[in-house]
């Protein structure tokens, strides 16, 4: 008996003071409710629209496809450019491939300043960005001087990447069309020295190295 006594009154002494801290925070509680609510309808909101974005530039991106088959050359590099400056990781860089790999701007400036463009206003996965950046070296290669292709291309050959033979190879090449094969010479042992190197990027360094042995 006594014990049930007890535990009533315990019982009332804990509602009493959860009432009290209730009386004494209502307004705050009230506050976190309703923040909280709004948060997760913002959130709900902003994936939402992402998701309907995404959507979108997949169907813009596939229509641009269809304008390159039909030779709608024009109206694809249109849509394709409005993908770009939509600054989406995924869309954004495959279309600047596609306007690269059907040729569809041909001034290595203009596509030069949409690498720029990507690299500049999205985050990237790293292997992602280091790829735009030999792609970006290797159009401008040709229409480039030697420190302005060694500053596009620094992050390349000071950093371990998967892209770091490759432009290695690009620069020994850049040099060999100058006629500067010393230079290019220590390029292209620069790659044969990289720890498990694709075997094709280790036969054209050592051809390019045969051939200035040769000569």
């Amino acid at each position: 008996m006594t014990e049930n006594l007890f535990e009533a009154q315990y019982d009332l002494t804990k509602k009493s003071k959860m009432k009290k801290f209730y009386e004494s925070n209502k307004v705050l509680i009230f506050s976190s409710v309703s923040i909280l609510i709004i948060l997760l309808g913002f959130l709900t909101f902003y994936f939402e629209k992402q998701e309907r974005k995404k959507i979108l530039l997949s169907e813009n991106y596939i229509q641009a496809k269809i304008y390159i088959e039909s030779g709608n050359k024009n109206d694809a590099l249109n849509t394709l450019k409005k993908i770009i400056f939509a600054n989406d990781p995924t869309y954004s860089t495959l279309s600047l491939f596609l306007i690269v790999n059907q040729n569809l701007i041909r001034e290595p400036k203009e596509i030069s300043a949409l690498y720029d463009h990507l690299l500049e206003n999205i985050k990237l996965e790293k292997e992602l960005s280091n790829l735009l950046i030999y792609k970006k070296a290797l159009i401008n290669s040709n229409s480039v001087n030697e420190a302005e292709l060694l500053e596009t291309i620094k992050p390349l050959v000071n950093t371990e990447t998967l892209w770091k033979p490759h432009a290695l190879l690009l620069l020994g090449d850049f040099f060999m069309s100058k006629g500067e094969k010393i230079k290019a010479a220590e390029f292209y042992k620069k790659i044969l020295t990289i720890n498990n190197l694709h075997k094709d990027l280790y036969d054209q360094a050592k051809s390019q190295l045969v051939n200035i042995n040769h000569e």
